[in-house]
């Protein structure tokens, strides 16, 4: 191609910005800075769509990875040189960029990692049109086998992370369904991701996520049965944290639309998936009462058969105190007897929690005394739930 070809690039601006050399590269992107912003002062808009496009199409379009390198930092300088007038580029610019991104030389992925920091540094919350974009391709690097370009993904994931929660234009409704299906993923470093994303989302106030938890909950608890103890640790956190959220202003709950999962989960082989979905559930019958009779065969189909287990923990969640155990140990033998009636006694138990006299709800808060205790009382009471 001739000089007219590059135009408004010289040809020793173009052999420049492909070498091989990084620094050679680096002289050619300052060069073009200087440029862009004399087109700039100039409002000459011609001239910066050209150069836009013979950067993003016309050298983006070699095979040579390091054309397709120098066309990268072109257009990184192009950015850095226009400042906040690179708005009105940025499809031009962010476009050929991501799609560096899915290159197999793990150079060209790397310098496509730098150029979009670039783009995104300078252009802040007007880059959020493209946010679905943007977090397709977080999503695809933090599973990148090279070290190197995984490093750069994570300081392009923190800013980008950070131009979020500073902005209040950005859409959680349009980014729920996003994250939730990326959260089915069995990849390690994805499910990683997501949980990093609903961590950094919820400790933003300004950010209401927890009204979105019933998109997010199946998936989050799903995650709980991974065979990496950090992913299940990370969710383990998470989990915690929305619970506590949900028992300082329940008011703003949905316990119906999340109770169907939760009774599911609780009956799931895996320790740890049931035991949590036993304790939310536990805590939602203590926090919404009435509005959980109508799952209430599904509440004690799942939470019964916890008294038939051996082990402590998923036993004890129906007791007050359980680290002390019952004054009468029924014989193995009897354990999970009651199963077979289990929706009928849940029928005739949970009602108790609609009623406004205490004796009635207290019935099934009051724990369980022995008949030689000094303080039995005439009525034997029914265990079910933790104060």
């Amino acid at each position: 191609m001739s000089e007219r070809d590059y135009a408004p690039l010289s040809i020793a601006c173009v052999r420049g910005l492909c070498d091989k050399l990084y620094e050679k590269r680096k002289f050619a992107g300052v060069e073009i800075e200087k440029m862009v912003k004399d087109f700039g002062d100039a409002n000459n808009t011609s001239q910066i769509k050209r150069l836009i496009r013979v950067l993003g199409q016309d050298l983006m379009a070699s095979t040579n990875p390091n054309v397709k390198n120098g066309a990268l930092m072109g257009l990184s300088s192009v950015a850095v040189g226009l400042g906040k007038g690179c708005i009105v580029y940025l499809p031009e610019l962010v476009h050929p960029i991501v799609a560096c991104l899915s290159e197999g030389e793990s150079r060209v992925r790397y310098q496509a990692v730098e150029a979009l920091f670039n783009v995104v540094k300078v252009a802040r919350g007007a880059v959020l049109p493209h946010f679905p974009l943007l977090f397709d391709a977080l999503a695809r690097l933090a599973a990148d086998p090279e070290p190197q370009v995984k490093q750069g993904a994570e300081l392009l994931d923190r800013l980008v992370k950070e131009i979020v929660t500073e902005s209040p234009s950005f859409s959680l409704e349009a980014f729920v369904p996003m994250l939730r299906e990326r959260m089915y993923a069995r990849n390690a470093a994805a499910r990683q991701f997501c949980v990093a994303w609903l961590g950094v989302l919820d400790a933003a106030p300004e950010l209401p996520l927890a009204r979105h938890l019933p998109d997010l909950l199946d998936a989050l608890l799903c995650m709980l049965d991974d065979p990496h103890p950090e992913i299940r640790r990370m969710c383990e956190i998470q989990l915690g944290e929305f619970l506590r959220g949900i028992k300082k202003a329940p008011a703003r709950a949905d316990f119906a639309a999340m109770a169907n999962i939760l009774i599911t989960h609780a009956q799931s082989p895996e320790e740890l998936l049931q035991l949590t979905a036993i304790t939310w559930i536990k805590e939602f019958v203590e926090l919404a009462g009435g509005a959980m009779l109508p799952f209430a065969s599904g509440v004690l189909a799942a939470a019964l058969p916890a008294l038939a287990y051996s082990d402590e923990p998923r036993r004890s969640i129906l007791h007050d105190t359980p680290a002390t155990p019952p004054p009468a140990t029924p014989h193995p033998a009897t354990r999970g007897a009651m199963l077979p009636f289990a929706s009928g006694v849940l029928a005739a138990a949970l009602p108790a929690l609609a009623y406004s006299d205490e004796p009635r709800r207290s019935i099934l808060h009051d724990h369980p005394r022995h008949p030689d205790h000094p303080d039995h009382p005439n009525l034997p009471r029914l265990r079910l739930s933790e104060t």
